[in-house]
Formats: C-alpha cells, sequence, structure tokens
C-alpha cells in the first residue's frame, strides 16, 4: 500500500503538469475521502455486531437455564404424583399437602414456559438485527474494498499515462460509492458473490 500512496502522492504533486494528473488528483482526493468515511462506518458497524451477538448469546443462555429450571419443576411433578399415588395407607391431609406441592410446581412449570417465550423473541429479534448489521457491514466492506481497488488503479493511470484505466478506475470508485450509498440508506442489496469473496 505504502507504493500506491507514493504513486498517488506523486501523482497530486504533478497535477498541474497535465490534465489527466490533475483528474487523477481529484478523483484520488474524493476517493480516499471516501474510503475513510466507509471505514468508519463500517467499524461502527462492527463494534454493533460485537454488543448485539454478546446480548443474543447471553439470551440464549438465560433460555437455557429457564429450560433447565422448567425440567426440574416437571420432573419434581411428576415425582410428587408417582408418590402420591404409590404411597399405601397415606391420609387425606397427607395427599392434600402433596398436592399442593405439585400445584405450586405445575405453576413454576407455567411460568418459566412463558418466560422462556419471552427470552426466546428477544433472542430471535437480536439474531435478526445481528444478520441485519452483518448486512449492513458487507456493504461498507464492498464500497472500501472497491474504492481501494479504484485508488490503486489511480497511481497505475498517474505511472502510465493510460486513459483507459482512468475509466476502470471511474467504474470501481462509481461501484465503492454506490454499495457504500446503499450501506447509508440501508437498502437490501449488494453484491452476493462479492460478499461471499470479501466474507
Amino acid at each position: 500500500m505504502s507504493d500506491v500512496s507514493e504513486v498517488i502522492n506523486e501523482a497530486v504533486e504533478s497535477a498541474h503538469e497535465s490534465k489527466l494528473n490533475s483528474v487523477i488528483a481529484l478523483s484520488v482526493a474524493v476517493s480516499a475521502t471516501w474510503m475513510a468515511i466507509c471505514n468508519v462506518k463500517g467499524g461502527n458497524v462492527v463494534q454493533a455486531m460485537a454488543k448485539t451477538q454478546v446480548a443474543s448469546n447471553n439470551a440464549w443462555s438465560y433460555y437455557q437455564s429457564k429450560s433447565t429450571k422448567q425440567n426440574i419443576a416437571e420432573s419434581a411433578v411428576v415425582q410428587l404424583e408417582i408418590e402420591r399415588d404409590a404411597i399405601p395407607g397415606l391420609t387425606a391431609e397427607g395427599k392434600a399437602e402433596m398436592q399442593t406441592k405439585i400445584d405450586r410446581y405445575k405453576t413454576e412449570v407455567a411460568r418459566y414456559g412463558k418466560e422462556k417465550e419471552e427470552i426466546k423473541k428477544n433472542a430471535e429479534t437480536l439474531e435478526k438485527e445481528y444478520d441485519r448489521l452483518s448486512f449492513k457491514d458487507d456493504q461498507f466492506d464492498i464500497g472500501e474494498a472497491s474504492t481501494s481497488v479504484a485508488l490503486a488503479l489511480f497511481g497505475v493511470t498517474a505511472l502510465t499515462q493510460k486513459r483507459w484505466l482512468l475509466v476502470v478506475a471511474f467504474v470501481f470508485a462509481g461501484c465503492g460509492a454506490l454499495i457504500g450509498v446503499l450501506g447509508f440508506a440501508g437498502s437490501l442489496y449488494r453484491p452476493e458473490w462479492l460478499a461471499k469473496l470479501l466474507g
């Protein structure tokens, strides 16, 4: 990358010597600025992804904890029902006491089931948010990568003075700008093949 930086600096310094170099210098300045903006935004998205991932993992762990408690309470109900029905000579008062315990555990089972559903909805919402952020991160990565290629091509154009290379550089810069703008706009478009390549 330092070689490209040197080429770009040379292009900027010699911009007054040719119209092509003037165009390259301006294009480099605009593209480098855009690449920096995409880089900062992409970094912010990655931080948000990390926070969302932690929150999602915590929610699923909490869900598992509630499931374990619910299973223990269900087992207690089954065990108490077996004991209630199997103990010979159990008085009506003893059966009523066991039924009270059974009812209490059944209430816990229902409560844990309700709490689990709420936790599950929250965890699924967090997973969707993580996927949305990951999609957005891919957009900024693609925008940054395309702009980076454009910068390299601007450098090569400054060295070779080949105008057709400038056109190719503009295509990459345009793609980088478009995908980056889509990321800022919250669009649901990204070139899937490129996302897979960079992912």
